[in-house]
């Protein structure tokens, strides 16, 4: 048997980073619109069952397997076609995030809190807007290179959080089809 061999090319979307294949057509893309309702739909209808998951997973198990499933959905489903986490949502700006992009930027830091970030209900800055600003159109980031710690780590399917912050997990899963497809597979297992 011939084995092939697939170039991988690194991507920047809004704030993550994953392998994708140079040829689309070895890569499952983000479904179409109305199969995005779907998964929507799904993961709507089963809120209470990934509750439960959360609430009685053996964490072990689960984390045993989050690398692969991390991996797997980021091999499957193209951010950039949805990019819902940037256009609805803000990360956090911590204290080194906001240095590091002012600098980035060129701004005083004060001039950057204040063009760009409010502080919301829970006493942290996040963006005054949505979608983020630093958004483009292609739903490529602008900042990717220094972005947000959150941005980094989001979705947070190959870390413990999954578990540890369960109601952040099943909001991350109405909108984002990675933390949908980890936690269906999950449930499954």
């Amino acid at each position: 048997m011939e084995s092939v061999k697939v170039q991988i090319s690194i991507v920047k979307m809004g704030c993550h980073q994953f392998r994708r294949p140079k040829n689309p057509d070895t890569i499952l893309q983000t479904p179409n619109p109305l199969s995005m309702q779907n998964w929507q739909k799904k993961s709507a209808e089963r809120q209470k069952e990934f509750r439960n998951f959360l609430q009685r997973a053996n964490k072990n198990k689960v984390l045993k397997q989050l690398p692969d499933l991390h991996e797997e959905a980021f091999e499957k489903i193209d951010c950039l076609q949805c990019a819902a986490c940037c256009k609805n949502y803000s990360p956090r700006f911590k204290t080194p995030d906001i240095k590091r992009i002012s600098r980035h930027l060129g701004l005083k830091e004060s001039v950057f809190i204040d063009t760009y970030l409010r502080v919301d209900e829970d006493g942290d800055f996040v963006v005054k807007s949505s979608p983020c600003p630093f958004l483009g159109q292609d739903n490529y980031c602008s900042i990717y290179e220094v972005r947000p710690s959150d941005c980094a780590r989001f979705p947070y399917t190959n870390e413990d959080v999954i578990l540890k912050r369960p109601q952040l997990t099943l909001k991350n899963s109405t909108f984002c089809p990675i933390t949908y497809f980890v936690l269906d597979r999950l449930a499954k297992s």
